[in-house]
């Protein structure tokens, strides 16, 4: 199994390209299911997830062709003939339920698998299916399985207000609501740039859609969908982790590709840790104002507030500022399962349910750490940069479904790492 080696070795100074959004891709890629017409997403990231989807639409009869290395994804669904996600693949990654709503909304009947557990608690799918049911979809759980049907062969348009606004429920529903038959209402639905990307990409394809980033959309259903050609949104989280870079180390790095508008929230935790952020003509350029960063609260919250993908990596930075500061996840249970990691590396860090205690300390020492999910695999590399010594970081496959390259981009800014083969 693959490990990365950090050393503590200063300043950073450089451009990092961003990648398109793993998160806005993942979801723009069952859309190919809407349509007979060719799909081709441009920005495309080159990630594991990716493949893994791949694989999933491939296995119900889509045609999926990567181009320029990878970042140019060409799809066609004309020929859909199997309407069943199997367990085998869906097992491997959450967003494969993303495939139901665009299959029964499309052809009026799909069975896809139940997603696996995940690391950082439950995720339960039960709004996208109570989303579904409000379009006249009737659904049957069976042996692990999701069996859904639209009983007139197609949606109905309804109205459907979340109990809270959660991301997946509101793109399934989102997408099924294009082909459905009159209008439909989404209440308290999310609000995250992913969806707004989503809304816009449908919307490419002929599908008539109001209030994507607000807390209503409203969808006016289209009998069919064509064709288009979209690029993915930068990829907020991947831009917010490589911001952090100069933060915990110093020096001055550009983010190509970046958007303010994309992590204000977290923008403005980083001024008051006495970090600088402005906006370049290719991105933005970040550079920490002060010796020792500050103290600050963080509390996650859905877009547009500070998001949890970046909870695990701003703990990392906070575990050598001054002072103390307080964590608060609201997202999900268990995500904070990095903190005993970073407490071999010296970090003070006390847990209690959802909150987060951390007391600066001076320098972080190098030590031999675990990843234990995705966003925990990043933070352990960033603390390893200003730890120090070595940092070992095992388990790294969970960085393959969320950064590509990550090795070679810290390294174009100056940092010392290296990723080596396990036995």
């Amino acid at each position: 199994m693959d490990s990365i080696i950090v050393t503590g070795n200063g300043p950073l100074s450089g451009q990092i390209p961003i990648a398109g959004a793993k998160n806005a891709c993942l979801t723009l890629m069952p859309a190919t299911l809407l349509s007979e017409e060719p799909l081709t997403l441009t920005n495309a990231p080159r990630l594991s997830d990716i493949k893994t989807m791949t694989q999933l639409l491939q296995s119900l009869g889509a045609e999926v062709t990567s181009m320029q290395d990878g970042q140019v994804l060409v799809m066609s669904s004309h020929d859909i003939h199997n309407h069943t996600a199997d367990y085998d693949i869906v097992r491997k990654m959450r967003a494969s339920i993303l495939v139901l709503g665009p299959m029964l909304a499309r052809d009026g009947h799909a069975i896809v698998s139940l997603p696996g557990g995940c690391a950082i608690g439950a995720r339960p799918v039960d709004l996208h299916l109570k989303g579904l049911e409000a379009l006249g979809a009737e659904i049957e759980l069976k042996e692990g399985y999701v069996h859904a049907r639209a009983p007139k062969g197609r949606l109905q348009g309804g109205t459907y207000e979340m109990p809270f606004a959660s991301v997946g429920a509101t793109e399934n529903v989102l997408m099924a609501a294009t082909l459905a038959k009159g209008t439909s209402v989404l209440k308290n639905v999310a609000r995250e740039p992913e969806i707004v990307d989503l809304a816009d990409c449908l919307i490419r394809m002929g599908a008539q859609i109001e209030g994507a980033g607000t807390s209503t959309i409203t969808v006016q259903g289209v009998d069919r969908l064509g064709g288009a050609t979209h690029p993915v949104v930068t990829d907020r989280i991947e831009l917010g982790t490589y911001m952090l870079a100069p933060a915990i180390c110093g020096g001055e790095v550009e983010l190509l590709g970046g958007r303010l508008d994309l992590v204000r929230a977290f923008v403005e935790k980083l001024d008051m840790a006495g970090v600088d952020v402005r906006e370049t003509d290719n991105g933005l350029l970040v550079k920490r104002r002060v010796d020792r960063i500050q103290a600050v609260d963080v509390v996650t919250e859905p877009f547009p507030g500070f998001p949890t993908d970046l909870q695990a990596q701003m703990m990392a930075l906070l575990c050598t500022a001054e002072g103390t500061s307080v964590l608060e996840e609201k997202i999900f249970e268990n995500r904070f399962m990095h903190a005993p990691e970073l407490i071999r590396m010296g970090a003070q860090i006390d847990v209690q349910g959802g909150q987060a205690t951390v007391v600066g300390v001076d320098r972080l020492k190098g030590a031999r750490v675990m990843a234990t999910d995705l966003r925990a695999s990043v933070s352990l590399i960033l603390a390893g940069l200003a730890a120090e010594g070595e940092t070992i970081v095992s388990r790294v496959y969970h960085l393959d479904r969320g950064y590509e390259h990550v090795v070679g981009k810290l390294e174009s800014v100056g940092a010392k790492i290296e990723r080596v083969q396990g036995s």
